[in-house]
């Protein structure tokens, strides 16, 4: 990983994404982008909340889903072939709630041993601003509605269904927090 973090990630999550799962690809892009408008909220610790962004689910690449649990795959994938930061790969495995989904699957204490919480709130609300205000083809939306779509497409009694039922307050919430301290940004 010697060459610019954020190009290093953009790089994978290309090579991984873009030609088997071209529709994810096209999320993951718009999550950059919008994580890329945080700047201002997060100052130096923006280069880690876009190369997260741009890797957050290269775990869907049919090439590394071990498990089924994209999270846990991608965050494996980072550290275990590519030597990617710890801060990096903790981000990507408990983005937007995962560990709700994880014990949905049976894989939270998996999850918790391996990629534990980073205990930096703002880093943890901005990538799931990032992703759950973004739409599966890289459009910005609002939360609820993302909410909805995702329910929508995995039926509500789904493993995915019942993770994002119980993890919408959370999700409402951490936007909430993220579009607050953007409106308090100097205009």
């Amino acid at each position: 990983m010697s060459e610019e973090p954020t190009s290093w990630a953009r790089t994978v999550a290309r090579s991984e994404l873009a030609e088997p799962l071209p529709r994810r690809w096209a999320h993951t892009q718009g999550v950059a982008d919008r994580a890329g408008r945080l700047e201002g909220v997060l100052g130096h610790q923006s280069r880690l909340l876009v190369s997260a962004a741009l890797l957050h689910d290269v775990g869907y690449a049919p090439r590394l889903a071990a498990t089924g649990f994209h999270p846990l795959d991608g965050a494996r994938f980072l550290r275990d072939a590519h030597g990617a930061d710890d801060q990096l790969t903790r981000l990507v495995a408990n983005h937007s709630f995962a560990l709700l989904e994880a014990e949905e699957r049976g894989l939270r204490e998996v999850l918790e041993v391996e990629f534990p919480l980073l205990e930096d709130q703002r880093l943890i609300d901005a990538l799931v601003w990032c992703d759950m205000t973004t739409t599966p083809d890289g459009s910005p939306t609002t939360a609820e509605t993302r909410v909805a779509e995702i329910l929508g497409r995995y039926g509500s009694e789904s493993v995915v269904g019942r993770f994002i039922r119980r993890a919408s307050p959370e999700i409402f919430a951490a936007v909430e927090r993220v579009e607050a301290a953007l409106a308090a940004q100097p205009k």
